[in-house]
């Protein structure tokens, strides 16, 4: 199990991925996408990616919008899994 990170280093690696935000002891972000197909394909793509790290986020569908939330729960707080996991939900968005 990884160690959880100091408040510096999560704050540091925030840095590198917008729109990401710690809310205590996870880090979030909602995406907002112009159809309910758009968002439901991104899931698929955040699904097969965390399946390849085995490491899973929470993930809340509200029509166009889906909220991802990561924390290591074995860890008690955040990890280096979970910035890893955001940088790769981040390489996942259609631009």
């Amino acid at each position: 199990m990884p160690p959880r990170l100091s408040d510096l280093e999560i704050q540091r690696a925030l840095g590198s991925l917008p729109g990401w935000a710690r809310r205590g002891e996870v880090l979030t972000k909602t995406f907002t996408f112009p159809t309910f197909s758009a968002g439901i394909d991104f899931v698929q793509r955040v699904a097969t990616a965390a399946d390849d790290v085995n490491h899973h986020p929470d993930i809340d569908i509200r029509y166009t919008k889906i909220i991802c939330t990561l924390s290591t729960h074995d860890a008690g707080g955040i990890t280096q899994n979970d910035l890893s996991l955001a940088a790769t939900i981040e390489s996942l968005i259609e631009k």
